[in-house]
């Protein structure tokens, strides 16, 4: 236990292991206390047996939630010992049924009365302890169901990073990273366009000059992403969020977001009412992240990009 005080909750797997291993191995002494032989682990799949009688690996497989395999390797196991056999009743060739044999239902009995005694000693355990672990079992495997551990930690990851980066205005010497980012990603998925050029070339004289605003995210002092802000000459539009970019090593930092925000919140501060953008519909994480920024899908407007299959606004 003092190995878990150190560590702490990040250890929850091992602790949690070791509880079942313990649980396991009284799970074998009981079943020796009731004079049954029988393995522990076949429990899942033998109570569904006794509930339905006759059933597919299949089915027993999506009843009790291991893999196909894990349970053909325990029915071949539970076969071996008498207690389960393929049904002969159907004619379905292609079906591999399930059923107790006439051991495997006698012993059905015996682990009942077993069952009823283990049933009195947990609520026992449970009314002894200040915290209801089954309770709390069946809540954090809801909890978990709705969004997985991995998810979590990583979401976490990316929040603490994400507090690390730096978002600033545009200055000359990040005019190489700026057409840099850009022109990476573009050409991962599309081609290289004229319009590009004209803003990755000369972003001062194309965006900038023309009351426009470049935003940069910096992590650890580094630029690893871009998005600018360019003035439209539209009646609807006051802006057009464009040339965002993120960098691949800098993925997973939440940098998308924060550069869109910025951009909007800085829309905001130059009096913007709406601003425009255009993408493409197999950017789905980018697509993802307007509607997140409140962006909704708009259509009419000319674009001078080829790859453009979609248009949004942002009612700022």
């Amino acid at each position: 236990m003092e190995f878990f005080d150190k560590v702490g909750k990040a250890a929850l797997g091992s602790r949690l292991r070791l509880m079942t291993a313990a649980i396991t191995d009284d799970a074998s002494k009981i079943y020796e206390l009731y004079g049954v032989d029988f393995v522990p682990k076949w429990f899942p799949v033998f109570y569904v047996l006794t509930e339905e009688r006759e059933l597919t690996i299949t089915e027993i497989a999506n009843e009790i939630g291991h893999s196909q395999p894990s349970v053909s390797k325990i029915i071949q196991e539970m076969t071996n010992a008498g207690i389960v056999e393929e049904s002969l009743k159907t004619d379905d060739k292609r079906r591999n049924n399930v059923v107790l044999t006439a051991k495997g239902l006698s012993l059905s009995k015996t682990i009942q009365q077993q069952l009823e005694d283990i049933d009195v000693a947990i609520d026992g355990l449970i009314s002894e302890s200040k915290h209801n672990l089954w309770a709390a079992l069946e809540e954090w495997e809801h909890l978990l169901g709705q969004k997985s551990m991995f998810k979590r930690v990583s979401d976490q990851k990316k929040l603490r990073e994400s507090k690390d980066v730096e978002i600033v205005e545009y200055e000359p010497k990040y005019k190489e990273a700026f057409r840099a980012l850009n022109v990476e990603w573009i050409s991962k998925y599309f081609e290289m366009e004229e319009s590009d050029y004209k803003a990755l070339d000369n972003p001062e004289e194309y965006i900038l000059k023309k009351g426009g605003k470049i935003l940069v995210a910096l992590y650890e002092n580094e630029p690893v992403g871009v998005c600018a802000l360019i003035k439209m000459e539209n009646s609807e539009y006051d802006f057009e969020m464009a040339k965002m970019a993120v960098s691949p090593k800098a993925q997973g930092k939440s940098i998308g977001w924060l550069l869109g925000k910025a951009i909007a919140d800085k829309a905001k501060e130059l009096g913007a009412k709406k601003i425009y953008l255009e993408s493409n519909t197999i950017l789905k994480p980018a697509i993802n992240l307007y509607y997140k920024l409140g962006f909704e899908k708009v259509f009419g407007l000319e674009t001078p990009y080829k790859r453009c299959n979609i248009q949004m606004e942002l009612v700022l």
